[in-house]
């Protein structure tokens, strides 16, 4: 008789791993990010706008977070009041907005980034460079492969 892990194979395994992986990775930002009293999730929306000097909508930060809408707008919000980020009204559609990294936030994420490229690199240190490449795109086939997946499923 085979076991439970046999029956499963090593592919699950990888994605058992992958789960504590990643969520390793995320207890370890948490604790990053403390030190500025920041989240992990709303230092994602900093880095993002960071990225988009002209803005986003809370429906694009929502996309590029993989998050539902509803949860984007508590993180703006906490941020709004910090300081880190305000909402632009677009010309184009009084309803739309967009949501715009403020100076004090660029300033944050100057100190911040420098310190947080470092930290990645040392995550990723026992992986060779010139695996990098292969790795990303091994992620990214998983993640396209749990997304037809999901398709599949019934809700």
């Amino acid at each position: 008789m085979k076991t439970t892990a046999a029956l499963a194979g090593p592919r699950y395994e990888v994605l058992l791993q992958l789960l504590r992986t990643a969520d390793t990775i995320w207890n370890a930002s948490r604790v990053f990010f403390a030190r500025w009293d920041l989240s992990p999730s709303q230092f994602n929306i900093l880095n993002l706008l960071h990225a988009h000097p002209h803005g986003l909508s809370q429906s694009e930060l929502s996309r590029l977070l993989i998050t539902h809408r509803s949860n984007v707008t508590g993180l703006v919000d906490r941020l709004e009041k910090r300081a880190w980020v305000e909402r632009r009204e677009v010309a184009a559609d009084r309803r739309a907005y967009q949501v715009v990294l403020t100076r004090t936030g660029a300033a944050l994420l100057k100190e911040i980034l420098p310190r947080y490229y470092k930290e990645a690199q040392q995550v990723c240190g026992q992986l060779p460079p010139g695996r990098t490449l292969q790795f990303i795109a091994d992620l990214q086939g998983v993640a396209q492969n749990a997304e037809r997946l999901t398709a599949r499923l019934p809700d």
